[in-house]
């Protein structure tokens, strides 16, 4: 379980196929800390299991279908990466529940300044839209956003400055992939309501 709050935006150090699956190495300085093999950490949102680490790298196996539906296929080598440390119980609940589990891959559809603040509208995939509702919470490549807008199957949000200089999103771009991750309440209320008539 994690909060969406970023801990520290990590570089791809290298990220190529191997015999069982695909190598994932991140250079990062505080994320290490700590941390034992078999520790979850989410990069850009997404739960990964830490198989190898010293003070200054990070290493994954990371599979093809978790490749395949989350924005890890733009990953290169440099590449900026949200990086957070699983949630302990005596830590601070500073954004919202984040399970790592990626619902859909969203792209970039407006990205701008308007005045002092930052505009970010994400276009999703069919569907994805129902689960989200204006001053709810969504986690774009792992950050704990408050939502601003829904219309359909876009999302928009505002970022304040302290949120483009502590994440990745000050290198995206329209048309870059954003791992989305609803949130978990509104999957359980839609599994326990009756289904509509159609």
């Amino acid at each position: 379980m994690f909060t969406g709050i970023i801990e520290e935006v990590g570089q791809v150090a290298a990220f190529a196929p191997g015999a069982a699956a695909w190598s994932l190495r991140i250079a990062a300085r505080l994320v290490p800390s700590g941390l034992a093999r078999g520790d979850s950490v989410a990069v850009n949102g997404c739960c990964l299991t830490v198989t190898q680490f010293d003070a200054d790298q990070l290493g994954f196996d990371v599979l093809e279908e978790t490749r395949r539906l989350t924005n890890f296929r733009e990953l290169a080598v440099g590449a900026a990466v949200n990086l957070e440390r699983s949630l302990q119980p005596s830590g601070r609940m500073g954004g919202h529940f984040v399970t790592g589990h990626i619902d859909a891959l969203g792209t970039v559809e407006v990205f701008e300044p308007r005045g002092k603040d930052h505009y970010l509208r994400v276009k999703l995939p069919a569907g994805i839209g129902r689960y989200l509702v204006a001053k709810g919470s969504v986690a774009l490549d792992g950050i704990s956003l408050t939502v601003a807008e829904v219309a359909g199957d876009s999302l928009a949000v505002w970022l304040i400055p302290h949120t483009l200089a502590a994440t990745n999103l000050r290198e995206k771009r329209t048309g870059s992939g954003l791992n989305v991750e609803v949130d978990l309440l509104a999957k359980y209320v839609e599994k326990l309501l009756p289904p509509r008539p159609a």
